[in-house]
């Protein structure tokens, strides 16, 4: 009786035993390429001037204020403009404010990258908001005498940071080059 057992469990087992070991799968990344972006100086009767990406549109608004498109990422960067007649602090207030509107819903929010050319008179700084937040990328810029812009991104998608992070990270590069950029008239 023994060996019959045997027989029937001994070619189960190699039989069982030949299958491939089941592994979980590796966690999957997604491969997004951004175009290396080609820089335009964007022409008005503001003010100010900078650079933007080509891969981006422009559209003017009252009183100098714009949105810079990024019709592929579905993000749209809003510029404010503000005159400053000695209320500086004032105004700095105001767009600080604005930023820490987010603390509700963010995870975190940085101490922000500062900006400083002494040369063009251009001070600002660049704030990363972590989190499920309407805004992730704020900033602002001013020539600490006359103009402040102040500019924050949006995407036109429900807010997930962990999938538009890449996105982020691109936008931010134009955004310091548009920074980098300004010029007062």
């Amino acid at each position: 009786m023994k060996i019959k057992y045997y027989l029937f469990i001994i070619p189960f087992v190699f039989l069982y035993s030949c299958a491939e070991d089941v592994l979980p799968k590796p966690k999957a990344f997604l491969r997004l390429e951004y175009p290396e972006a080609l820089y335009q100086k964007v022409a008005s009767d503001c003010p100010y001037s900078f650079q933007i990406s080509q891969n981006s549109t422009v559209e003017f608004e009252n009183n100098c204020w714009m949105k810079i498109n990024y019709p592929k990422l579905k993000a749209k960067i809003h510029i404010t403009y503000r005159r400053v007649n000695d209320n500086l602090d004032e105004v700095l207030r105001e767009v600080e404010k604005l930023t820490f509107e987010h603390t509700v819903k963010a995870d975190g929010i940085g101490i922000g990258q500062p900006y400083e050319n002494k040369l063009s008179k251009v001070y600002g700084k660049i704030i990363n908001i972590e989190g499920d937040v309407a805004s992730n990328l704020q900033f602002h810029a001013t020539d600490s005498v006359k103009n402040v812009l102040y500019g924050t991104l949006y995407f036109d998608v429900k807010p997930n940071y962990d999938s538009i992070i890449p996105a982020i990270n691109h936008i931010e590069k134009d955004i310091k080059n548009l920074m980098e950029s300004v010029e007062w008239k």
